[in-house]
């Protein structure tokens, strides 16, 4: 019930009061029955103005400390991230990846939509970089269809490490459902994985628009964080201490 006060009566019309998303393809989102909505992730408003575009629930996995936050500020979190469509991570798996598979898998398996970003994190510079393959893993073992999506212009409403931006209006493209039942039984192969995800990514970046980059966002962060580390040493390096300033 919370899910859809949000949606219908507190939250969704201000956001589409102010913001006017646009919304193309969703004619390709089933009236019923279970999909993976597998999309781009530019900013945390993501998860807002997707389901936004559509009449039924979607639902995300988040973290689990969402809902286990002790004392009032926790259960006024518990209640808004529950009712906002998430659902914790499923610890009784072996790992966080497991666990977020196994919790998918229960929502697919009552027919609902379930949202997934491939990418595992945020863009931080607004492009697209390779998923990983638990979404191809989900999609083979439930058997239901994958659609991409797009969100564009959400990293101008709220960019990357900062709460407000400035307006924009969104879009969110739907692409056609992808069926992959042609690997049934071929979870295991990491190379089918492999090619059913980068399939799915050529889909969302055909959709999006954005640069593809064939690495990990987590590399990519990493390796800029290293470069960034190396310019500042090289330019501390470079600058004139105080005592060569004074023998000058």
């Amino acid at each position: 019930m919370f899910y859809w006060l949000l949606k219908w009566v507190f939250v969704g019309p201000v956001l589409k009061l102010v913001f006017r998303p646009h919304t193309e393809g969703a004619e390709n989102v089933p009236d019923e029955g279970a999909a993976i909505l597998a999309s781009n992730h530019l900013s945390y408003a993501d998860w807002l103005f997707m389901p936004l575009t559509l009449p039924r629930r979607v639902t995300f996995v988040a973290k689990a400390e969402y809902f286990t936050t002790p004392g009032i500020k926790g259960w006024f979190q518990k209640k808004f991230f529950s009712g906002a469509g998430q659902v914790p991570i499923d610890r009784s798996g072996a790992s966080a990846a497991e666990g977020a598979l196994n919790a998918a898998k229960r929502i697919l398996g009552e027919g609902d939509l379930f949202g997934i970003y491939p990418e595992g994190t945020r863009s931080h510079d607004g492009k697209l970089y390779r998923g990983k393959t638990g979404v191809a893993r989900l999609a083979l073992e439930t058997k239901v269809p994958v659609i991409p999506v797009a969100v564009v212009g959400t990293d101008v409403v709220s960019p990357p490490g900062k709460t407000f931006g400035s307006f924009t209006r969104p879009v969110v493209r739907f692409g056609k459902p992808l069926d992959f039942s042609r690997y049934e039984g071929l979870e295991n192969d990491r190379f089918i994985l492999r090619s059913i995800t980068d399939e799915i990514m050529y889909e969302i970046m055909r959709l999006s628009g954005q640069e593809y980059v064939d690495l990990y966002a987590t590399q990519a962060k990493a390796l800029e964080k290293e470069a960034a580390a190396a310019r500042k040493a090289a330019g501390e390096k470079a600058a004139p201490s105080a005592g060569d300033t004074e023998a000058a």
